[in-house]
């Protein structure tokens, strides 16, 4: 029978390589991946080779190719060809496998494995760093147990658009969503479901006693209309004068009038409201026209800024109960903001904002490398990178932590570090 010609030849050698390779080729690709994962070793690939036309069945590996029974047979074309076929085969496996190797991470969690990302997309380049832009995607929704959201409110919230850092995984951005959200306008909840897209599923409460939750236990709130300071803002400590005397406090809410209404003139009280915190619990209002926040935006909507635009306004101040009484028995004349200087730990966080690092609040979840271990076995800084500023266990603080405390799950952690390094560790702390 005479032999099959040379192009056939080829074709069967290609197939009986295909058909025998596969597990030469497995076995290449596990040995590649196994050494260089667990020993960062690349094993020479003439080995590799050897061994796989080994298991093929190919009696003395590359010599095959010289072995003069092969060479002189009928089918010597096809066996030669599927040498090869295999040898390429086992080659392709083993770069692969070692190249797998060297990129899957050391330190492997199921949640690792299951975070979503960003679509390269949607993400855009600015500065040499990702970004993506985030938008609210179909209606806002109300929260189950919340009052339901003002029109106004939810149209605002449904226009949130806004930019984060697309390296970050989706449930972090979606954290990040919720936390711009819940600042921005005031929510009492919310809760952001991102696709890998960027947009976001919102459903959202409205806020609730925005103003009695900024007053401090033992306080009472003072509204009371006049000339407001231009820039003035939640927090600042003030002097309120009037025919009396003069009483300090802090303000916990202010808000310019639109240009151009002058029903509130300056210096006339509108009228007086009370906090106590401690007391019968009463929530401060002031006749419902304050929303609790600065600016002269529209009810409902985000302001500019967080800050006064001066002139006439209204301004809530919580003052001690006797300096309240007395406020509500005299006529405000003008409010005096007091200056405070500059905080060194504000100039602190400012420096590690410039430096490029972010604050942190976490809480050590069950099983996670912190449970029941202490800052220096867990090995914090060395091995993540972060600083541990403050830890909280069993209620109280303790600030700058050394190495012998120990957490265990529920306990919180103020932490600072570069944010690749502050998402690494926040998924460790959380298990």
């Amino acid at each position: 029978m005479p032999a099959p010609s040379f192009p056939v030849q080829v074709l069967l050698g290609v197939y009986l390589g295909l058909l025998t390779g596969i597990i030469p080729a497995l076995v290449a690709w596990g040995l590649g991946f196994t050494f260089k994962y667990f020993t960062g070793v690349t094993i020479p690939g003439f080995g590799v080779v050897v061994l796989a036309l080994a298991i093929a069945g190919v009696n003395g590996g590359l010599l095959a190719l010289t072995d003069e029974s092969v060479a002189s047979s009928a089918n010597e074309t096809a066996l030669l060809v599927g040498i090869v076929v295999i040898l390429m085969l086992s080659l392709y496996a083993h770069a692969k496998g070692d190249a797998m190797g060297a990129s899957v991470p050391k330190r492997l969690s199921l949640r690792a494995l299951t975070e979503r990302t960003i679509s390269t997309d949607v993400v855009e380049l600015v500065g040499g760093r990702g970004q993506v832009r985030v938008t609210v995607a179909g209606e806002v929704a109300d929260m189950e147990g919340y009052p339901s959201l003002p029109t106004d409110l939810r149209a605002s919230i449904g226009e949130f658009a806004d930019t984060f850092p697309a390296e970050l995984p989706v449930v972090e951005l979606e954290s990040r969503v919720t936390a711009r959200l819940r600042t921005e306008f005031d929510l009492a909840d919310a809760t952001v479901r991102l696709d890998e897209r960027g947009r976001a599923t919102v459903a959202a409460a409205p806020p609730v006693g925005s103003v009695s939750k900024r007053v401090p236990p033992g306080k009472r709130a003072v509204s009371f209309s006049g000339l407001v300071p231009t820039g003035m803002a939640r927090g600042e400590a003030v002097t309120v004068v009037t025919d009396g005397g003069e009483y300090r406090g802090s303000v916990v809410a202010a808000r310019s009038s639109p240009e151009g209404d002058t029903s509130a003139a300056a210096g006339h009280r509108v009228n007086g409201s009370r906090s106590d915190g401690v007391g019968d619990g009463t929530p401060a209002t002031d006749g419902g026209t304050d929303d609790g926040e600065t600016g002269t935006a529209p009810s409902g909507s985000p302001p500019a800024s967080p800050t006064t635009t001066g002139g006439v306004g209204r301004v809530t101040v919580a003052l001690d109960r006797q300096s309240a009484t007395a406020v509500l028995r005299s006529e405000p004349r003008r409010l005096i903001v007091r200056s405070r200087g500059t905080r060194r730990e504000f100039e602190l966080v400012s420096v590690l904002r410039r430096a490029g690092d972010q604050f942190r609040r976490l809480t050590v979840g069950e099983g996670s490398v912190l449970d029941g271990s202490s800052l220096g076995e867990a090995s914090v800084r060395d091995t993540y990178g972060v600083a541990v500023l403050a830890t909280r266990r069993n209620g109280g603080w303790t600030v700058a932590p050394d190495g012998d405390a120990r957490l265990d799950a529920g306990s919180d952690l103020i932490v600072v570090g570069p944010p690749a390094r502050l998402a690494e560790f926040t998924t460790e702390v959380a298990g």
